[in-house]
């Protein structure tokens, strides 16, 4: 299975980024899926989590601002970020919760301020 991120970027704090996961056929298939991201030095934390049916859970630190999205239980997640703070800066990995033992490249956002 293969897992690829896109939609990172360069933005200024208070921007928005919509990264998108795409996925082989059947990756995502009644899983839940979930967000992850590791900034430097740091160790890879999750952010972002949505059961199948449909309950979606976040980090403290993005409550309210971050927002996972499928458009069904067979697709992979999306991640609306909103109001985009410098501390958001990492590398974002969509996965599945528990993470399977594979990661995409992940996609880099940076957010200046």
């Amino acid at each position: 299975a293969q897992l690829a991120e896109s939609g990172g970027g360069l933005v200024q704090a208070g921007d928005s980024l919509r990264l998108s996961c795409a996925a082989n056929a059947q990756t995502y298939a009644s899983t839940a899926s979930a967000w992850f991201r590791q900034a430097p030095g740091k160790e890879r934390e999750l952010v972002a989590t949505l059961r199948t049916g449909g309950q979606a859970h976040y980090a403290d630190s993005v409550k309210a601002r971050f927002t996972i999205s499928r458009d069904n239980n067979e697709t992979a997640p999306h991640l609306q970020m909103n109001s985009l703070k410098p501390e958001d800066a990492a590398v974002y990995f969509c996965n599945s919760v528990p993470p399977w033992n594979y990661w995409g490249q992940g996609t880099q956002v940076t957010v200046s301020s």
